[in-house]
């Protein structure tokens, strides 16, 4: 479910901030007419993907195991953003409206920053079973079937062996790449831990 929600967020943002560029570029080009046309034309659309953009960030983050500094201010800037884009675009403010904006595209940024927070941290663990507690266990669990964020249930998994390497090097979906914190070997470690001591078990 975390994944859906999480492609649906996505979704969300993208026309959000699609939609929220349209009306900045209509407002800094003075195109007045034009902008409240727009406006008019997707009320709808944009009352609806404001929701899902919100309704669905509160519940990734509800999925989150630990809300660090990043997530924090990202969710201050879109905090922060809202107010500015009502005054901003009603009373045709360009500052505030392109600050809005701005303010936007950086949480956007920092989202995808603090997925790979955890992951880019180097590590010195040389056993599979001393990277996996260090890096897999707050979203799979020490017998790997936590589940949070979307994690998956690793004991059940149908993966062969180049299958969970492949995930472990490049992450998928909610799950980091790990290919710039761990070696090759140490990638290898983690999934012939999980083989033999989560699969199945």
């Amino acid at each position: 479910m975390a994944t859906g929600m999480l492609h649906s967020h996505y979704l969300f943002v993208v026309l959000f901030t699609l939609i929220y560029l349209v009306k900045t570029i209509l407002l800094l080009s003075d195109k007045d007419e034009l902008l409240e046309k727009f406006k008019k034309k997707t009320k709808v659309v944009e009352m609806i993907v404001s929701f899902g953009f919100l309704a669905t960030g509160v519940f990734l983050l509800t999925q989150l195991p630990v809300v660090t500094t990043i997530m924090i201010v990202k969710i201050v800037l879109v905090v922060l953003s809202i107010p500015l884009a009502v005054i901003g675009y009603k009373k045709k403010n360009k500052v505030l409206a392109t600050l809005s904006f701005f303010l936007i595209v950086v949480s956007f940024g920092l989202a995808h920053k603090a997925k790979d927070a955890k992951a880019g941290e180097k590590t010195v663990a040389l056993s599979g079973k001393e990277i996996f507690e260090e890096k897999c266990t707050l979203c799979h669990g020490g017998d790997g079937k936590l589940a949070l964020s979307g994690a998956k249930d690793l004991s059940v998994t149908q993966l062969p062996h180049a299958g969970i390497v492949e995930i472990i090097t490049n992450g998928k979906n909610t799950m980091a790449a790990y290919k710039e914190a761990l070696t090759a070997e140490q990638i290898e470690a983690v999934a012939s831990y999980i083989e033999t001591d989560l699969k199945g078990k």
